[in-house]
């Protein structure tokens, strides 16, 4: 929130704050939080800063994109690599290779969104940094760093590299918009009540403390990086491997293959150290120590997010348990098979397998567990990658993240337009479209010598 309050100082200018805010700021959210929270928050900020509610909420769905398929640290790619048995630094560099050029892309579709083609006109030099700095850093982070950090770092990248272009170039007219007293009333009517309230509040508050609150806001980003960057020290992660890796039969999981041989996926290996989880958890400790919260502080914040998580944590996991049943069934691989008829045309199913997956379950954590296996096996089948079909579940699937229902419900509540989710859902289908086309050709052509190089041995 004071991250959020600082942003909103750095322009009035509305088409620029849909950048900072909802494709910066919800990057970095996504990163951590994810499911449906980068929305939610993005609108009401947005809200709060003068924009309208319809606008507001199709810029934050339409943002929350590019960042989906490295999101909550990393979690897609990793259960992209635990169902399809494919090296998760592998996915990571594939989708590395194809989601940057969606971020390329939508920050001039946030200021088009904002203010049609003058928006466009006036402000596509800061969208064009914005897109590209993004890009580079998705990029190196995701192919030379660690999947996890991709989004943090490339959020963090982007905002910097806005505040220099904005420090010498400035839109020629900018499109401010003036709040009354009146109007921030019912913008706390119309808004996520709380967020907005606090955030309003941070204006006259937090922000008026200086560097210090600040510093504060971006410290528990900081340990993160730090930590995970450690972690990805080749002999640190050796270490984390040898003392904190245990690999066991599954009790009771009694499955064979069609030669009669047991089928690896009986072997449960888990990684109880190096673990996302269990990083997240040394950073939260470190957090807590650096903020001198109590211990009784700390876990009754920790009670307080299972219990806010609940309903996504057996989401989750019922996703998960589904499709370890399909995988194991053979039901997944009949339907493999199904597609692998297509033949080669199959790579151009591939991006819409992904983005279907998404659009009906609202994330791309359980479109990969479900439609993963089937997208490796058809590709195997086919004569194509399968470190491009599976990565492209992913990457495909982000785009169809703002059409989901638990996403459009999300914010239209966030910007009190509950009950017209189908407005939201019109005005979003042809941009979810369009860039699912030009990912297509995206697609294609990355099986293909044309751009092949790009999908890695």
């Amino acid at each position: 929130e004071v991250l959020g309050a600082r942003i909103r100082q750095i322009s009035n200018d509305q088409r620029v704050l849909a950048i900072i805010i909802a494709f910066c700021f919800g990057a970095l959210l996504e990163s951590l939080a994810g499911f449906g929270a980068p929305v939610a928050i993005s609108a009401a900020m947005l809200m709060a800063a003068g924009m309208k509610p319809l606008k507001a909420a199709l810029v934050s769905l339409l943002a929350n994109t590019a960042p989906v398929a490295f999101g909550s640290m990393a979690a897609p790619i990793v259960t992209l690599s635990a169902v399809t048995g494919i090296d998760m630094h592998t996915l990571s560099q594939m989708a590395g290779r194809q989601t940057p050029f969606i971020a390329v892309i939508v920050p001039f579709i946030l200021v088009y969104l904002v203010d049609g083609r003058r928006g466009l006109r006036e402000t596509w030099p800061v969208a064009l940094v914005a897109g590209v700095v993004f890009a580079l850093a998705q990029y190196v982070t995701s192919n030379f760093i660690a999947a996890e950090l991709t989004d943090i770092v490339a959020s963090v990248a982007t905002v910097p590299a806005v505040l220099l272009t904005l420090r010498w170039w400035k839109p020629k007219n900018e499109l401010a918009f003036e709040t009354t007293a009146a109007e921030k009333d019912e913008t706390r009517e119309l808004g996520a009540a709380g967020t907005t309230q606090t955030i309003t509040r941070l204006d006259t508050d937090s922000v008026r403390s200086g560097g210090r609150f600040t510093f504060l806001a971006v410290l528990p980003y900081l340990i993160i990086i730090a930590v995970f960057c450690i972690s990805q020290i080749p002999a640190v992660k050796s270490l984390l491997s040898t003392i904190g890796s245990v690999t066991f039969a599954w009790p009771g999981l009694n499955v064979t293959d069609a030669n009669g041989k047991p089928v690896a996926a009986q072997m449960f290996k888990l990684d109880h150290i190096k673990a996302t989880g269990s990083l997240l958890l040394l950073a939260g400790i470190l957090v807590a120590a650096c903020y001198r919260i109590t211990f009784a502080q700390a876990v009754q914040a920790y009670k307080d997010t299972l219990i806010q998580l609940r309903f996504t944590i057996i989401t989750v996991m019922s996703v998960l348990g589904l499709s370890f049943v399909m995988n194991l069934s053979g039901q997944t691989a009949t339907l493999g098979f199904a597609l692998a008829s297509a033949g080669g045309l199959f790579i151009l199913f591939s991006p819409l397998i992904g983005w279907i997956g998404v659009a009906i379950t609202g994330s791309d954590t359980s479109s990969n567990s479900l439609f993963g296996l089937l997208q490796v096996t058809a590709a195997g089948h086919s004569g194509l990658s399968p470190v491009l079909a599976a990565a492209t579940n992913s990457s495909a699937g982000v785009l169809g993240k703002m059409l989901s229902p638990q996403n459009l419900a999300v914010a239209a509540a966030a910007v009190g337009m509950s009950g017209r989710e189908g407005d939201i859902f019109r005005k979003l289908l042809g941009w979810s479209l369009g860039l699912l086309v030009l990912f297509m050709g995206l697609v294609y052509l990355q099986s293909t010598p044309i751009l092949g190089w790009m999908v890695p041995q």
